[in-house]
């Protein structure tokens, strides 16, 4: 394939004003396919060719309408498009159209056709609308209204969100103001998890042209009117939870079994899916800390492997327990499910869903003051962008370390001294082979990991660079 004009090579484009079929996108990951450009423009209009310059991570597309060029150009010069997880550039080419030999590509490297299998019955996909739906597989923790705006707020103005059960799934409904957010949105969004090998998000177009949305609630949210009223739902006893897709591992779990006898004493309330669940708390109640070592800040290094912890408080009256508070109560579980049972500081974890929702700052000048801690706007947090790829790399202590931001220059003897000057012992280390800025750490055991870690996440191992360490699930 080439171009109509005399230059093989295209150079960098600058912005023109003329219009045209074909456009020029710029910035590609380098392993970017056909496929991938294919499936980014085609959701928006027919697709005639691709030409992909590997090695100037570019590509020119030719559009069949140029009123579909022009909506595309239009659409991304205030919110750029991304092809896997990275920023990508398009602009009108200088070029009319692409010349080829062969015949025009209409669906290179075998892209699959957008069709949903997920849970409906007797309908396809529609086309490309400004109203989405969602449907949650795997659905282990709760998802709420809320969730769902801050994952989806990220592609544009969220205007309204309904939630509802259908065959035991969850299902929900957003709309955007146009259908050019609602298809970024679903591009970018389409199969990834909200959480760590769950909740995962399958997305395709509602056929509906306008959501109605009469209550404020857990249930549905219009955010063009903040005016509506809640309205009164009824209490409901809790069902039986494993009819929901809950995972039965997490089911028989402890916690969950503390969870349950809660939410049953309570009696119930409806929550976003329908299932009458209430959102565990986000605080985690941690004992049998020794409590000549422990301080806030080692909690919060140690726990914000599993979520942001916003406060720590450690108990004036029983200095070998303390409070964790998440930012949300996902991530509370995943600390309770990962750490509950490993040694820290010699001593066994304790761990448990607190009663409290969140903890309070003592007054300033009390005696509780050195033993609290407020992280909320701390820069250590891993989980702060929403489906952040942190979420996908969690995982229990273990004895290996994963390191990263290591700057140039910094070798191998360098990092196995700061590692035993923890108290443990490195027995191996590593750097990757095709990036050095990462490297892999050994220590004899998960607890010498884990103290390990306390000390070194956030070492300042240079003017500009700070070491980034988390639990690896790989053995060197």
């Amino acid at each position: 394939m080439e171009l109509d004009s005399a230059a093989k090579k295209p150079r960098m484009e600058e912005a023109v004003p003329v219009t045209s079929r074909v456009l020029h996108i710029r910035n590609l990951p380098s392993d970017a396919t056909e496929a991938d450009v294919f499936m980014l423009m085609s959701t928006y209009g027919a697709v005639s060719k691709v030409l992909l310059l590997r090695q100037k991570n570019q590509a020119f597309v030719e559009l069949a309408e140029l009123s579909t060029a022009c909506a595309l150009v239009d659409a991304f010069s205030t919110r750029p498009a991304q092809i896997k997880d990275r920023t990508v550039y398009i602009q009108f080419s200088k070029h009319q159209e692409l010349k080829s030999g062969s015949t025009p590509i209409a669906n290179p490297g075998g892209v699959p056709t957008f069709t949903s299998t997920v849970g409906v019955v007797g309908t396809s996909q529609g086309q490309p609308n400004s109203i989405l739906r969602v449907i949650i597989e795997n659905m282990i923790y709760p998802i709420t209204i809320d969730v769902l705006h801050q994952i989806f707020a990220k592609y544009g103005d969220v205007l309204k969100v309904v939630t509802f059960m259908k065959n035991t799934q969850f299902h929900a409904l957003i709309q955007y103001p146009n259908e050019i957010i609602a298809t970024n949105a679903k591009t970018a969004l389409d199969g990834q998890n909200i959480y760590n090998g769950c909740c995962t998000l399958h997305i395709d177009y509602s056929k509906l042209s306008n959501l109605t949305v009469k209550f404020n609630n857990e249930k549905t949210r219009d955010f063009t009117r903040p005016d509506l009223p809640s309205g009164d739902p009824e209490a409901a006893p809790l069902p039986d939870l494993s009819a929901y897709g809950l995972h039965p591992a997490f089911l028989q779990s402890p916690a969950f079994a503390q969870l349950r006898t809660a939410l049953t004493a309570l009696g119930g309330t409806q929550g976003a899916a329908g299932a009458g669940v209430v959102a565990p708390t986000p605080v985690v109640l941690a004992s049998n800390l020794n409590d000549k070592m422990i301080s806030p800040h080692a909690l919060f290094i140690l726990f914000g492997v599993y979520g942001d912890v916003m406060r720590v408080k450690i108990l004036y009256s029983k200095r070998d327990s303390a409070l964790v508070q998440f930012r949300e109560a996902q991530q509370a579980q995943n600390a309770v499910t990962h750490l509950n049972g490993c040694m820290l500081y010699g001593k066994k974890l304790h761990l448990t869903l607190s009663k409290h929702t969140q903890v309070q700052m003592p007054q300033p000048g009390s005696n509780e003051d050195a033993l609290t801690e407020d992280f909320t706007n701390s820069p250590l947090h891993r989980f702060k962008k929403p489906g952040s790829k942190n979420y996908q790399n969690i995982y229990p202590p273990s004895p290996t370390l994963h390191l990263s931001n290591i700057p140039d220059g910094i070798t191998e003897e360098y990092l196995r001294g700061l590692f035993t000057s923890t108290g443990g012992t490195v027995v191996n280390f590593r750097f990757f082979q095709n990036d050095q800025r990462m490297a892999l750490v050994q220590m004899s055991s998960p607890d010498e990991a884990i103290s390990a870690l306390i000390v070194t996440h956030n070492h300042k191992i240079s003017e500009t660079n700070h070491l980034r360490v988390t639990f690896s699930k790989s053995n060197i």
